[in-house]
């Protein structure tokens, strides 16, 4: 399976949540795609449709691939701690993630190009992997050559969040990956239990 690239507004209105961030077309209809969403459905979820959407909202939220979540979820599933917090602080420690944390790219997606495309480094080295994970106190910023770039430029000035485990630095454009998150810090409306259930059955 490719890695979805169709209407963002569309995954969204399944979960019902903008996981992809601000979405007006999401604002306007709220609601499941498709002839009947804006009917009330009958019915209630089975306990595996509700595990298995809640692993799909955590895969399109950050990204990644069934394969390679798997993958991420099994190395979680080694590490000291509560497994599905582990899940969610992988995800958060991947380059992608956190170049569109620090506001370099208005998406994961955006993000996930700039990394692929060599604008990125890592503690002064070119890294083209988004799943490269990083450790607390790697160096993230933007190639030389690259700075200009206007989709950047509009990106940094635009963006106001500011999380506390991650710094920037304007003038050079680079931030520092301080530490990996904790749960309560990590903004993402994701029941990881629910996707540590599932895998575990």
């Amino acid at each position: 399976m490719a890695r979805y690239t169709g209407p963002k507004s569309k995954i969204a209105r399944k979960f019902g949540e903008a996981i992809f961030g601000d979405d007006k077309s999401f604002e306007k209809k709220n609601y499941p795609p498709g002839q009947h969403g804006n009917a009330r459905r009958r019915g209630k979820k089975s306990e595996y449709a509700v595990q298995l959407m809640e692993k799909q909202k955590a895969k399109y939220t950050y990204g990644i691939l069934e394969k390679q979540f798997r993958n991420t979820f099994a190395t979680a599933k080694k590490k000291q701690g509560v497994t599905g917090e582990v899940l969610l602080q992988l995800c958060e420690s991947r380059l992608d993630n956190v170049v569109f944390r620090m506001g370099i790219s208005p998406s994961r997606r955006g993000a996930r190009q700039l990394v692929s495309h060599r604008h990125i480094t890592v503690n002064g080295e070119l890294v083209n992997i988004p799943s490269y994970s990083l450790k607390a106190g790697d160096v993230v910023g933007v190639r030389e050559k690259s700075k200009s770039l206007q989709s950047i430029q509009d990106s940094l000035a635009s963006n106001s969040k500011v999380y506390e485990w991650i710094t920037w630095n304007t003038a050079k454009s680079e931030g520092a990956f301080v530490t990996v998150p904790e749960r309560l810090q990590i903004p993402e409306n994701i029941k990881e239990q629910l996707i540590v259930e599932l895998y575990s059955k």
